[in-house]
């Protein structure tokens, strides 16, 4: 064996440190297993570990080192997406007017902690599904891990914009997978969609990326009246710029399209709100209401109010619970520890944690609740559980259609706004320079 250099010994003295640092944080002691190789491929050197070079060559070919290039830099961006930060683009309108369709957003995921790969083999920066397919998925799921999650900075806190994993997206229509399968059984029937689709199943880390605010962290207890979130009893922070629908009653002039975009109403609102002449709805924050109060031809702007309307469709579908987007709750949001008291009347709003996200075999038998085989009256919850619900409230699909967001969902923050492109403009109008390099709030 050849005597290291001192160059040799510095790098891995280096390497070392960084390394032992990564085990801390990472909290496992099986990764020890890597400091022997750390060592050969800087001291000894008895293994050649880059099997693709060819050994004892100074210069390679450029093949060669074209595949080294790709080997490092593939191990180096999945290492950053999976344990630092990741891109993600805002696809619908559901923040607006705090985060805008055509938002590139950098979501960190060292501030809640990162969670450790549950579905490790996996095509490297695909998510669930092969490019260019609707059904060949990306991944397999013959090795799953458990849920576990590194040190992070902090705990989510209230208000917090937060990228999570859909919890209905365990089961998906493979040809149409906007929508949620469960509401799709709802409306439909399971037998209907089962015979025009065909079903797929996404573990927890594969299913949909969403974007929504936590209004409500665990342990706290939510309220809605018309259209005001209460949270433990106060009025829901002023953070962020809130959407509500509004109804427009015009004395039959038709508005132009290029004002009320200058107003920062997307071309997609002004389009779909249109009901029928003289009458629009559209989703509004305050100012642009008092700005379209000026408008002479304007003789109504009302806020859009779901009162008693109830039509199943949201959390918990029970029509013991006749709840609506503006009219819902009060609700507690579960905590990881505590323990609810379980009866047939309450057990819609927690039997999807129990069965689902908590893995237990749940059945009701002649009017008592039955947990893994053993009658219940009381439940402890494993998990800490999240209430995520859009700024733009009207036009959001949010906790209060599919309910509570398990710990294990959450992927991370969303920080900054690293570009941004408006889709109703021509190059280089689009290109939205006051939201570049912008923290989220």
């Amino acid at each position: 064996m050849e005597k290291p250099s001192k160059k040799d010994i510095i790098k891995f003295n280096i390497v070392l440190v960084i390394y032992i640092l990564w085990i801390i944080w990472n909290g496992s002691l099986w990764w020890l297993l890597g400091i022997p190789v750390i060592f050969d491929v800087y001291i000894t050197k008895k293994v050649h570990w880059a099997f693709w070079k060819k050994k004892g060559v100074e210069k390679q070919t450029k093949t060669v080192e074209w595949i080294d290039a790709v080997i490092f830099a593939v191990i180096v961006a999945s290492l950053i997406r999976t344990f630092l930060f990741e891109a993600y683009t805002i696809p619908t309108s559901s923040m607006e007017k705090s985060l805008l369709v055509g938002d590139y957003l950098f979501v960190n995921k060292y501030t809640y902690g990162p969670r450790k790969p549950m579905t490790p083999i996996a095509v490297p920066f695909v998510h669930h599904t092969m490019p260019f397919t609707a059904t060949t998925r990306s991944f397999t799921d013959i090795w799953e891990r458990p849920y576990k999650r590194m040190a992070g900075f902090r705990k989510i806190k209230n208000n917090d914009v937060v990228v999570f994993n859909f919890p209905e997206g365990d089961t998906v229509c493979l040809e149409n997978q906007a929508p949620s399968y469960h509401q799709l059984v709802r409306d439909y029937g399971r037998e209907q969609i089962w015979r025009h689709f065909t079903i797929g199943y996404r573990p927890v880390d594969k299913r949909e990326n969403y974007i929504k605010r936590c209004v409500a962290i665990p342990g706290d207890t939510l309220k809605i009246v018309d259209g005001q979130l209460y949270i433990n009893g106060k009025p829901q922070e002023e953070i962020g710029i809130k959407q509500y629908r509004y109804d427009i009653i015009t004395d039959g002039t038709s508005f132009s399209p290029k004002a009320l975009q200058k107003m920062g109403i997307s071309l997609e609102d002004i389009n779909h709100g249109y009901i029928a002449p003289g009458h629009y709805q559209i989703p509004l924050t305050p100012e642009m209401v008092e700005s379209l109060r000026n408008f002479r031809f304007i003789k109504e702007i009302t806020r859009v109010n779901a009162g008693n309307r109830y039509d199943g469709s949201n959390f918990p579908h029970d029509a013991r619970y006749r709840w609506n987007e503006d009219n819902f709750g009060p609700l507690w949001v579960p905590q990881k520890g505590a323990t609810v008291s379980l009866t047939i009347d309450n057990l819609p709003l927690y039997q999807r944690i129990i069965r689902i996200y908590e893995g237990n075999d749940l059945q009701v038998r002649d009017s008592a609740i039955y947990i893994n085989g053993e009658k219940a009256d009381s439940y402890t919850f494993a998990m800490d559980y999240y209430w995520m619900m859009g700024d733009n409230r009207h036009n959001s699909l949010d906790s209060r259609f599919w309910g509570f967001v398990p710990e294990d969902h959450i992927v991370g923050k969303a920080s900054m706004i690293w570009f941004s492109s408006d889709k109703d403009q021509p190059f280089p109008k689009n290109i939205r320079l006051r939201r570049m390099l912008k923290f989220i709030h």
